[in-house]
Order: C-alpha cells, then sequence, then structure tokens
C-alpha cells in the first residue's frame, strides 16, 4: 500500500521545560516532555533536534529516524547525545526532517499527586 506523505520538514516547539520532580512510580509517572512524531509516509524520516536556550548557544543535532508509516514518540528527558537535556531548565525545539512528518509536543508534570498533561501540535514552519 502506497502512501503519501503529509505534514511539514520543519516543526518548532517554543515552550520547553521539563519539570524538575516527580511524583508516582518512574518510568511511567516521571516528569517528561515528549515530541510525538507522525510519519505517514513510505520512506524512513531522519529527524535533527536543536535545543535553543535563554543564555547559551544551541545544542544538537540529536538524531532520530521514524520508520515510514509509523509513530514514534520521543521523551526530551531521555535525550542523551551531544548532551542530555536538564529538568528545570526552558528550552525551545526546531525540528528537522528530510520527509515531510507530523509533531506533537506533550508534557506530563507529576510534580504533585494532582498530575497535569499538556499536549500541543508544534508549529509547523515553511522553511
Amino acid at each position: 500500500m502506497t502512501t503519501q506523505a503529509i505534514g511539514a520538514t520543519t516543526w518548532v516547539v517554543a515552550d520547553g521545560y521539563i519539570p524538575p520532580s516527580s511524583t508516582g512510580p518512574a518510568p511511567a509517572m516521571t516528569s517528561h516532555d515528549s515530541i510525538c512524531m507522525l510519519n505517514a509516509g513510505d520512506d524512513p524520516a531522519h529527524v535533527a533536534v536543536e535545543v535553543f536556550h535563554t543564555d547559551r548557544e544551541p545544542v544538537g543535532p540529536y538524531e532520530l529516524t521514524v520508520p515510514a508509516r509509523r509513530a514514534h514518540h520521543q521523551r526530551i528527558n531521555d535525550l542523551r547525545g551531544p548532551e542530555p537535556i536538564l529538568p528545570g531548565v526552558d528550552y525551545c525545539l526546531v525540528i528537522r526532517s528530510d520527509h515531510p512528518i507530523v509533531v506533537q509536543h506533550t508534557r506530563l508534570d507529576s510534580r504533585q499527586a494532582e498530575n497535569a498533561l499538556m499536549s500541543t501540535i508544534a508549529y509547523p514552519s515553511s522553511r
């Protein structure tokens, strides 16, 4: 079955923040940010994530692959190379792919027993 690729090749997440503490069992209830990516096309999407900070130069790229016709949920907390993204620090993401994908940003804040979950579509850039 041939599937048409949908989405964009550049996405922006302008509100990154990993809450610095958690309540509940790990890893399921660990406070985190995630980027959820959909590759509806027939080719693997090679994704580069660049992290922008308020007080220093950008870091990256963090390289990921989203297989053809698949979804991939990437916890920002789990990115390691070139360096971990620290909890409690504001950041923004620019996500570039060699094939169109769709990107959504999600945050689980479990610092209190009353958990908060936030999710929003990332901004698709035409550049």
